[in-house]
């Protein structure tokens, strides 16, 4: 057993990249100590993020102090949890008690919440284990994760490349192998576009599946909590533990998942929608070549796969635009007179442009949403998941930015990536990211699985039989 960290030249990588479910069970059955474990993923840390800058804050001597503590409660022979010993990460944007959570913002630079968030209390007692905080863009408003307090987070697959946003340090620290799973949020797809760019999976859960309780409101309706996840099962496995009712959050869901059981690879008897495009996207062939090998690798295992012509438009990105630019202005605007020049300029423009925007048209958005929702759930009368591109282009360069939904051309919205933004507006349907091949540059690509409503076991399914199909967690970044 080791009860320190071991030098780069001794990092297990194996054991970097061993499943939670299987770390839990070796632990638990004393075949792997929680102290290796632990020291493991804490000197996988120490190698990779001078590179990657995945991590804002580390916890060594206080995760190996808990990890000594788990190891003689399995010696003895006592109750511990279903994550006993297993290394966990939590986004800085979301509250852990006596340490700093800082929303990559000088704002928040040394708040230190005095609770944990309902998913944070429930992983921890489970037994997970903090290893550390992940770094975001400032108040998470970004497809890229670069903040002005803690600077640029990179790809493990390519470090001149971001790992996507907003939930990036997350999704860079579990590809890296630092951590099996790690917690992120997605009102836009923030745990689905890292999912995709880093090569693991994501989850974004239907509404109300992981309470959600970090915003000031808890009536926000396009905000979720959800994993990052090296295979389906271990995201699964993060789910089981993190959901369930709360009286934290109002729009939590009553019951509980049926998730202890490996799930039913073959797909026969499932009916498969695809879009290749949602209606106006331009998605870069590599990416559209992988999508359909995925295809056949579901119909391989039973499933029948029918493409059919989903007529949303931009309009769709648009709306979330306008959303998204409310709900800056109203839950960080009161800072801006006094923070003005620290914040990102991004966070500045949001938040002007959603002072200006009128309580009548926000009420409209409703409208598009419905109608949004009308077209897919016509789509679900006869089908049981829909399948799509996660996104439309490869993780970009870490110069680039952002941009707003612009208008689509003949060829369809052809300079702008991400597909994931109009879920949020149906966020009752869950959808999970799972990895579909490398593009011609080197980069993963990823499809997306959106579910019937509250169907979160569904699209578990689906993956963990498009994953064995495809065989990626093989597949390691070259960091």
């Amino acid at each position: 057993m080791n009860n320190g960290l071991k030098s780069k030249n001794m990092t297990d990588l194996d054991l970097c990249y061993t499943p939670a479910v299987d770390l839990a069970r070796k632990m638990r059955a004393k075949e792997l100590s929680p102290v290796e474990v632990v020291g493991n993923a804490l000197a996988r840390i120490e190698d990779v993020d001078p590179a990657l800058n995945c991590y804002c804050f580390t916890y060594p001597d206080e995760a190996l102090t808990r990890a000594r503590e788990i190891e003689a409660a399995i010696q003895r022979g006592d109750d511990v949890g279903p994550l006993a010993g297993v290394p966990v990460a939590i986004k800085d944007l979301t509250p852990t008690a006596g340490k700093r959570t800082t929303l990559g913002s000088y704002a928040f630079e040394h708040n230190v919440p005095d609770h944990d968030a309902t998913v944070v209390e429930r992983l921890l007692g489970a037994g997970a284990i903090l290893v550390g905080k992940t770094t975001t863009p400032e108040f998470a408003f970004a497809g890229f994760t670069e903040s002005p307090l803690w600077g640029i987070t990179r790809n493990p697959w390519n470090t001149g490349h971001t790992p996507g946003g907003s939930s990036g340090g997350s999704g860079a620290a579990v590809s890296a192998g630092t951590v099996p799973f790690a917690e992120g949020s997605d009102m836009g797809g923030s745990v689905r576009i890292p999912a995709a760019e880093c090569g693991i999976v994501g989850l974004k859960p239907s509404l109300g599946r992981i309470p959600q309780d970090i915003l000031p409101s808890v009536f926000d309706n396009i905000s979720h909590l959800g994993p990052l996840a090296r295979t389906v099962a271990d995201a699964a496995l993060f789910l089981n533990i993190a959901h369930g009712p709360d009286d934290r959050d109002i729009l939590s869901l009553p019951g509980h998942l049926d998730l202890d059981r490996p799930f039913d690879r073959d797909l026969s008897g499932l009916r498969l929608a695809f879009s290749p495009n949602l209606g106006f996207y331009r998605v870069d062939d590599d990416i559209m070549a992988n999508t359909r090998t995925a295809l056949e690798a579901l119909r391989d295992r039973g499933a029948v796969v029918e493409e059919v012509d989903l007529q949303w438009t931009e309009e769709v990105n648009q709306a979330w635009d306008t959303l998204w630019q409310v709900f800056m202005a109203a839950y960080f605007g009161h800072l801006l007179d006094e923070w003005r020049n620290k914040f990102d300029p991004s966070i500045v423009r949001l938040i002007e442009q959603g002072n200006a925007v009128s309580a009548v048209d926000y009420k409209r958005i409703e409208i598009i949403r419905t109608r949004q929702w009308r077209d897919l759930a016509h789509i679900f009368a006869d089908h049981h998941a829909l399948i799509v591109p996660t996104m439309s282009k490869t993780a970009p360069p870490v110069e680039d930015k952002d941009k707003p939904a612009p208008r689509a051309g003949a060829d369809g919205l052809t300079d702008f990536r991400t597909m994931t933004m109009p879920f949020n507006m149906v966020p009752q349907s869950p959808v999970l990211a799972v990895p579909s091949g490398f593009a011609g540059n080197g980069l993963p690509t990823s499809v997306s699985i959106v579910g019937r409503r509250f169907d979160d076991t569904g699209v578990l399914r689906i993956g963990a039989a498009l994953e064995a199909a495809l065989g990626w967690p093989a597949h390691r970044p070259p960091l």
